[in-house]
């Protein structure tokens, strides 16, 4: 019996992965493609090699070390790191790899020209710009001041300078893309005085679907990359159709048993059998990435139909009711996420039961045991 008999495995189909980001592009002139958190949970190098197949020649990863990995598998595209360096050694890599880091505070910034000081290769980097999300990124009024610390500091070139949309994906708030707008060129019309080739990015998955104006040079294609449509449940939801998930997760089951009516199940005893039922114990559980926040609420597909998980889920395990429909039987898979026929589980689906957001779905689930389908031959 395979060691992995009792775990889940989740299943990515890198063809669907390229026919999303074909999408993206006929939406967009030039799709960087966001790569971070290992990919959403869907595996950095591996995705990134087939969207490069597919042309994509921009990348962008969370941290300089996913940036590194990324290098060292082969890919000769450009790399953008959206968090920029943090460990001082970080900031050394900089001016050996032409990687393009996010540099968004003075802190970072006076860590960077200290750095710039003693290195004599040249780093290139991104100004992050803080049109309206008040998370991370220089202002407009600070602008000038970042513009005079980088002219003393001439192996240090900015490339890119960037924003984050906070309401991309929201048809109500259209106006606060606007306002994000009019503060970015703002700021660009700074920095393009000082660095003319500066190149600008501010359309995220939104923006590319809903905003050209955002577009610019380059646009980040992220959440609508694995097949999510963030306006899924608006008023735009037509804005998204043609992106399919590609990620579906399945775990075995273990056990099939009776449960007569008034036996409870699982911890707690969250749930009493109002009739005798048959159950299904499928090896999965929060330990997993499966919440504990699905227990009687999620559904799992098993037979081409969605059970309901009875009780709480476990650290490993989740009871469903497997009382109608077609036969369950040991060593049947059942999906938490995808599976065939009408009632096939969506990323939108899980995310809407687990009282979370497709984001979270893919990233937690995504850290078990993968297998990469392409061209129609799985491998892992």
């Amino acid at each position: 019996m395979s060691i992995f008999y009792n775990k889940i495995r989740v299943q990515v189909d890198l063809a669907v992965l390229r026919r999303n980001y074909r999408l993206l592009a006929g939406r967009a002139s030039r799709v960087m493609a966001v790569i971070k958190s290992d990919a959403y949970g869907h595996g950095l190098v591996e995705t990134a090699q087939a969207l490069a197949a597919e042309g994509a020649r921009d990348f962008a990863v969370g941290t300089v070390e996913e940036g590194l990995i990324l290098r060292r598998s082969g890919c000769g595209g450009r790399i953008v790191s959206l968090l920029g360096p943090v460990d001082p050694e970080e900031f050394e890599v900089l001016f050996a790899d032409p990687m393009v880091p996010f540099i968004g505070d003075f802190e970072q910034l006076g860590r960077l020209a200290d750095t710039a000081l003693v290195q004599s290769g040249t780093a290139t980097i991104c100004l992050k710009l803080d049109t309206g999300m008040s998370r991370l990124g220089f202002t407009t009024d600070q602008v000038p001041r970042v513009l005079d610390i980088l002219a003393g500091l001439p192996n240090v070139q900015v490339v890119l300078a960037a924003s984050h949309l906070a309401t991309g994906d929201e048809p109500g708030q259209a106006d606060y893309v606007n306002e994000q707008l009019a503060a970015f060129h703002r700021s660009l019309a700074l920095i393009r005085a000082a660095y003319p080739a500066v190149e600008a990015s501010l359309a995220n998955s939104g923006g590319i679907l809903a905003h050209p104006a955002t577009h610019f040079d380059l646009q980040r294609a992220g959440i609508s990359l694995y097949g999510t449509n963030p306006f899924a449940g608006t008023a735009w939801t037509d804005k998204g159709l043609g992106l399919a998930p590609a990620m579906q997760v399945s775990a075995p089951v273990l056990a099939v048993h009776p449960v007569a009516a008034g036996r409870t199940v699982s911890y707690g005893r969250t749930f009493t059998a109002e009739r005798d039922m048959r159950v299904a114990v499928v090896a999965a559980g929060y330990a997993d990435g499966y919440s504990r926040s699905l227990s009687g609420k999620g559904y799992m597909l098993l037979g081409g139909r969605r059970r309901p998980v009875l009780g709480r889920v476990c650290m490993q395990l989740t009871a469903v009711d497997v009382s109608q429909g077609p036969e369950t039987r040991v060593g049947d898979r059942a999906y938490l996420l995808g599976g065939e026929g009408p009632e096939a589980i969506s990323p939108e689906d899980l995310a809407a039961w687990w009282g979370t957001i497709t984001y979270e779905v893919f990233c937690l689930l995504g850290l078990n045991r993968r297998e990469f389908v392409s061209e129609g031959r799985a491998r892992e």
